[in-house]
């Protein structure tokens, strides 16, 4: 488990559900990443899919503060009404009465103030347990920090070797807010890399173990996504071995400077 800056503590790791299809599918996918261990699943409003992930989640008959819920509202268009409205829409679908983590999805649609105020308000009422906020660069973050009021727990950003981030993770780790990494897998184009290929051979692991790893040991909070079952325990394999230092320099050197060079074609 990792400490929040609000007190609270969420799992390591988790399943992330975007583009997981509104399914019958979706429901048995999620039973079988709760039978394989999983604990955090991070939904949104957009992903349409908040219904299947709470019928999955009560199915399973496991009691609900042993699981680490994360939504997100999509839209700051319209403020608090929005707010309100999005967030009990997610809790009926949901079908909770509270969530975990709740983040604003990206900094769009102005009235981010008055959103992420609301989103205090609730969880003052113990309807969030932690807020959060996703995509904000860091003009987006001092904005907050700047008028005094509590900063969000976590900031949910694209992050892998190839996708660093390095100025939004610096002011993150100076005013310890809590990084989720989402495509920690670079969205599948990574596990193909001849590095990551050659260090999935050296240390026996698959490419996605050895990418996911990455994010663990650099204090992420990885939720890779998957649509297959082998995979999600392949994900989830991933506390009994560690990237040697050196490695992990290399990789993200060159995980640094690959993204470099694409960045420039």
């Amino acid at each position: 488990m990792i400490q929040l800056n609000d007190g609270n503590r969420m799992p390591r790791i988790g399943l992330g559900l975007y583009e997981v299809d509104a399914s019958s599918w979706s429901v048995r996918l999620i039973r079988i990443a709760v039978n394989e261990g999983y604990r955090l699943f991070d939904t949104a409003q957009l992903y349409e899919n908040e219904h299947e992930t709470g019928y999955a989640l009560k199915a399973s008959r496991i009691p609900r503060d042993q699981f680490f819920i994360t939504t997100k509202l999509y839209t700051t268009a319209n403020g608090r009404s929005q707010v309100l409205h999005s967030f009990h829409q997610s809790l009926h679908r949901l079908m909770v009465d509270y969530v975990d983590l709740y983040l604003i999805h990206a900094p769009r649609g102005g009235h981010v103030l008055e959103a992420y105020d609301t989103l205090l308000e609730l969880r003052s009422r113990g309807r969030i347990r932690s807020v959060g906020v996703s995509n904000f660069d860091v003009q987006h973050l001092e904005s907050i920090r700047r008028t005094g009021r509590p900063l969000p727990a976590v900031n949910q950003i694209e992050l892998h070797p190839f996708c660093q981030q390095r100025d939004i993770v610096k002011y993150c780790r100076r005013f310890g807010i809590n990084l989720m990494a989402y495509s920690p897998l670079a969205r599948g184009a990574a596990l193909d890399d001849p590095f990551v290929l050659q260090l999935a051979r050296k240390y026996r692991r698959t490419p996605a173990q050895i990418l996911i790893r990455w994010s663990l040991q650099n204090n992420f909070i990885p939720i890779p996504k998957t649509n297959h079952p082998a995979r999600l325990r392949e994900n989830l394999r991933v506390f009994d071995f560690e990237i040697s230092r050196y490695d992990m320099q290399q990789l993200t050197q060159y995980g640094y400077e690959t993204q470099l060079s694409s960045t420039n074609d």
